[in-house]
C-alpha cells in the first residue's frame, strides 16, 4: 500500500516529485526520440540536484530574460504584447540552442494586463522604457515606516487593502472595503457591503474582470508553449517562485531605503514581520510545487548579496528566515532554485548550511568557483557563473576558455551546471552557441 503525502520522508517526497517531473503523467511527446530526449536532460538534471551519482554529463541551462526577443527579431514589447510572436521567440531559442532545461516563455509577461491593472511597481517596454528596452524597477515605500504592525498582525489583510491598490492603480478604490474577519452575524451585516454598490468600486471590479479575462488568454498561451516544448523533449525547470522574507519587505514594501532605515530604526518590527512572512513563503513554494508535479521552486535573492548588508546583519536580518523558508521548501520535497544575484563571496560558507543535495544555486558574480566548489558546492549543486559580459561583449574562443575553466574548477564529483549568472537581454549568437558547444565538447563525465 503506497505511504500517503503526510507519510513520507523529505527524501522520498523529493523522489515523488522528481518522477512526476521526470514523466509526466498525460505527456504527448512529438517522437519516441524526443521522449527519449525530455527524460535524459530531466534525469541529468536531478542527478546533479541530488549528487548521487555523476550523470552522462554536465546538464546545461541557458536561462534569458528578452533575449529570446531580440534572438527572433522582436522587440520586447511584442513579446508582452504579441503572445503568439513571444511563444515563437522562446520556442526558437530553445530548440536552436538545445538546453538541458528551461524557464517557459513567461518572462516577458502580459503587456495588456498591466496596463490594465495601471501596475506602478515596474516599467515595461512601451510602457515608460523604450520598446527595445527591458523592465525597470520603481522604488519607493508602497508600506509605510509606521504599518509594521498592520503587516504582522493580519498580512493577508494588509496586502488586499493596503499594499495591493498602492501598486496597482486600478484597485485604489478598493481600499475602502471592508475587513472580511469582521463580518459575523446578521446584526448590521448588510452595512458592510455598502462599498461594493460605490461606483468607484464598481468600475474598480470591472477593470479587474477585464484583467482576469487578459491573464486568462496569456496564461492559455504559456500553457500552449510548456506543452510544445515539452513535446520536442525539453523540461520545464520551474514550476513557481518564492522569496527571502526580508526581499519580500525590501523589494516591494519598504523600499531599499526604507528596509535598511528599518534595520537601525525599528529592528524589533523588522524581525516579527520577516518571522509573520515566513510560513506564507514557504506555502507559497509547496503549493506550486505540488500543483505542478514540479519539484523546482525560485528563489531569486536581491539584498543579500555582498555590499548590501554587513556579515551580521546579514546573519540577524536576511539568512535566518530564508533558511527557514528553504528548509520547509526541502521539508515538503521541494528543491530550491537560489538564484544567488551579485557577488556571494563572502555568503559561501554560511549558506552551505544546509542538507546535501536539495538545493540548486544559480551563482552570478563568484571571484573563485572553485573555492564556491568546496564550500556550498560540498552541499548543494551549483550552477552559473557565466558572465553577462562575457555573453554580449566576448569572442567564441573566450566563452569556451571560461566555459572549458569552470568545468574544470566544478564538474568533478558532479553537482555543478554549466549556465550564465544572471537573467540576460543582450549576446552575441554566436557566443551562446560556443557556450553551448563548450559544455557538450568538455562537459562528459
Amino acid at each position: 500500500m503506497a505511504k500517503q503525502w503526510e507519510e513520507m520522508s523529505s527524501d522520498e517526497k523529493q523522489e515523488a516529485l522528481f518522477q512526476k517531473w521526470i514523466s509526466p503523467e498525460g505527456a504527448k511527446y512529438a517522437s519516441p526520440q524526443a521522449e527519449k530526449d525530455y527524460k535524459a536532460r530531466a534525469t541529468r538534471i536531478k542527478d546533479a540536484v541530488q549528487m548521487k551519482k555523476l550523470p552522462d554529463r554536465v546538464p546545461l541551462f541557458i536561462l534569458p530574460s528578452f533575449y529570446p526577443a531580440t534572438y527572433a527579431g522582436i522587440t520586447p514589447k511584442e513579446a508582452m504584447y504579441d503572445y503568439d510572436k513571444n511563444n515563437m521567440a522562446f520556442k526558437k531559442f530553445t530548440v536552436d540552442f538545445k538546453p538541458d532545461g528551461h524557464l517557459g516563455a513567461a518572462v516577458p509577461g502580459p503587456g495588456k494586463f498591466l496596463d490594465i491593472m495601471d501596475y506602478k511597481l515596474y516599467s515595461w517596454p512601451g510602457h515608460g522604457v523604450s520598446p527595445e528596452h527591458s523592465y525597470q524597477a520603481n522604488e519607493g515605500e508602497y508600506m509605510t515606516a509606521d504599518e509594521y504592525d498592520e503587516l504582522i498582525d493580519d498580512p493577508s489583510n494588509f496586502f488586499n487593502k493596503t499594499y495591493l491598490p498602492r501598486v496597482f492603480g486600478v484597485m485604489e478604490p478598493l481600499q475602502q472595503l471592508p475587513t472580511v474577519t469582521g463580518i459575523l452575524e446578521i446584526y448590521g451585516v448588510s452595512f458592510n457591503f455598502i462599498p461594493y454598490g460605490l461606483p468607484p468600486v464598481q468600475a474598480a471590479y470591472k477593470a479587474l474582470f477585464e484583467a482576469g479575462e487578459e491573464v486568462l488568454k496569456y496564461a492559455g498561451a504559456m500553457g500552449a508553449f510548456g506543452a510544445e516544448i515539452m513535446a520536442l523533449g525539453y523540461p520545464t525547470i520551474v514550476a513557481g517562485f518564492t522569496k527571502a522574507p526580508f526581499d519580500t519587505i525590501g523589494d516591494t514594501l519598504r523600499g531599499t531605503r526604507g528596509i535598511m532605515v528599518d534595520m537601525y530604526r525599528q529592528p524589533d518590527k523588522l524581525l516579527k514581520a520577516l518571522e509573520a512572512l515566513t510560513p506564507i513563503m514557504i506555502k507559497l513554494g509547496v503549493g506550486a510545487a505540488k500543483a505542478s508535479g514540479n519539484p523546482f521552486i525560485f528563489i531569486p535573492l536581491h539584498k543579500g548579496a555582498d555590499g548590501f548588508l554587513r556579515e551580521a546583519q546579514y546573519k540577524e536580518f536576511y539568512w535566518p528566515t530564508l533558511k527557514r523558508v528553504m528548509m520547509g521548501l526541502i521539508d515538503e520535497g521541494v528543491v530550491p532554485f537560489v538564484a544567488a544575484e551579485g557577488g556571494y563571496n563572502s555568503r559561501l560558507e554560511l549558506v552551505a548550511d544546509l542538507p546535501k543535495g536539495k538545493t540548486m544555486w544559480m551563482l552570478d558574480q563568484i571571484d573563485d568557483m572553485a573555492k564556491a566548489k568546496k564550500t556550498l558546492g560540498q552541499v548543494a549543486c551549483i550552477a552559473g557563473n557565466v558572465p553577462s559580459a562575457l555573453l554580449s561583449l566576448g569572442t567564441p574562443q573566450e566563452m569556451k576558455d571560461y566555459v572549458k575553466k569552470l568545468i574544470d574548477d566544478c564538474a568533478k564529483g558532479g553537482g555543478y551546471i554549466v549556465s550564465n549568472g544572471s537573467f540576460f537581454d543582450e549576446a552575441k549568437p554566436e557566443n551562446v552557441r560556443a557556450m553551448v558547444d563548450a559544455t557538450m565538447e568538455y562537459g562528459a563525465y
